[in-house]
């Protein structure tokens, strides 16, 4: 029998115990969580995406306005949930060689149909959430702050996810704490949150079906999320995706039209909260890793690494490195994704870019969006990543900047 190759993770989850799935208590997941951001209450859904299509459906209870400004690089997801609530989507482009949204174009596009504005914290970084209300209350809109990749980062102001009007966290795998799909929404005013909770309570009902498929999914990544099984549960895919020439199944891109709606059960609740109690120690530990890995990768002449400003203290799920320009990047890609050594991409195109998006995502010129695209890719912050490791994906980086 052959031996199993060693697999790393493109992003760095907190691995379960047995004790996590086997022990008792209360299934209070969401009040767990809030006290783990300091806040009154969140809403537990059953995805990140699930608090968007929450969110959302709230604040068009409230407005006839029907425009949802997005970043043009960000999750498929995110526009795939707005269609769904029967909204429409516009992107916004990033500023240049950053993560953040152009605050000047922002400001052009918000108008009297805008109901709201979604600044994304992408890959652990913190955006620029203060532009993002500024632009939105001259007009009357909204702000939903995208923290999908980010439960646990901190700004001066206060936990990430708290700034805008609603907050939306995901605990998909990968994301840090992790049901294997999971979410919690932030709502800022009260009677906002009381109507939230109203439509969360419709939208979100119980099934038996999807519980027991998450359920058994997340037992499947308590016992292979690790190095020596994580190829069979991820790793052989993605090199079956990339021989197909596949880079959007290979980097997880490809998603259904519908978004799944329903409540997540008491078991996985109950997991949830044990293993939350570790949390805290496991993104310190993963601050200290991804402070000595960027330095090897900004190392690397021609490679920039993303960080945060002074004073923000983001979460480190991986780290996304930008090279000089495509060619570079796709060198390094050809040699390190499918490797084993949890190097990705974050998202294969900017928005306009997916086919599949097309009737969703009107034509808009967004060239930095494109850009990042095109030059970044992803290194995960695993605590498996060895010195041997970061040695060969540097050498190899530095190869292909050459």
């Amino acid at each position: 029998m052959m031996p199993l190759r060693r697999e790393l993770p493109p992003t760095a989850g907190l691995p379960l115990s047995w004790r996590d799935l086997t022990g008792g208590g209360p299934a209070r997941l969401a009040r767990d969580a809030a006290g783990f951001l300091g806040v009154d209450e969140l809403l537990l859904t059953c995805s990140g995406t699930a608090a968007l299509v929450v969110a959302l459906m709230t604040l068009k209870q409230t407005s006839p306005r029907r425009t949802v400004i997005i970043p043009g690089f960000t999750c498929p997801l995110v526009p795939i949930a707005i269609a769904q609530c029967g909204l429409r989507v516009q992107t916004c482009d990033l500023v240049p060689r950053g993560l953040d949204m152009d605050p000047v174009q922002l400001r052009h596009l918000c108008d009297a149909d805008t109901l709201a504005v979604v600044p994304t914290h992408l890959a652990g970084r913190i955006a620029d959430v203060a532009a993002a209300r500024q632009a939105a209350a001259a007009v009357g809109a909204w702000v939903i702050e995208d923290a999908a990749q980010a439960f646990g980062a901190r700004t001066p102001a206060g936990p990430v996810g708290t700034q805008g009007d609603f907050g939306l966290f995901s605990l998909a795998v990968g994301k840090g704490l992790t049901l294997y799909e999971g979410g919690l929404l932030h709502v800022r005013d009260a009677t906002l949150r009381a109507l939230a909770r109203e439509v969360a309570t419709l939208l979100l009902r119980p099934d038996w079906r999807q519980e027991m498929v998450r359920g058994l999914q997340l037992a499947g990544y308590a016992a292979l999320y690790r190095p020596g099984l994580l190829a069979l549960a991820y790793g052989d895919g993605v090199r079956r995706a990339l021989r197909n020439q596949d880079p959007e199944t290979a980097a997880g891109d490809r998603f259904g039209r519908e978004i799944p709606l329903h409540a997540v059960g008491r078991w996985r609740q109950r997991v949830g909260s044990r293993a939350l109690t570790r949390l805290a120690p496991f993104l310190a530990d993963g601050r200290t890793r991804a402070a000595r890995n960027a330095g090897r990768f900004a190392a690397v002449p021609g490679v920039a690494v993303f960080t945060d400003r002074p004073g923000d203290d983001g979460v480190w799920p991986s780290l996304l490195l930008r090279l000089p320009d495509r060619a570079s990047r796709d060198r390094a890609l050809d040699r390190l994704w499918g490797a084993g050594l949890g190097v990705s991409r974050l998202f294969v195109h900017d928005l306009a870019g997916y086919d599949f998006l097309r009737d969703i995502v009107a034509p808009a010129p967004c060239p930095q969006a494109r850009m990042l695209a095109d030059t970044s890719l992803s290194v995960g912050n695993s605590p498996w990543l060895t010195p041997a490791d970061l040695d060969r994906i540097t050498g190899i980086l530095a190869d292909a900047v050459a």
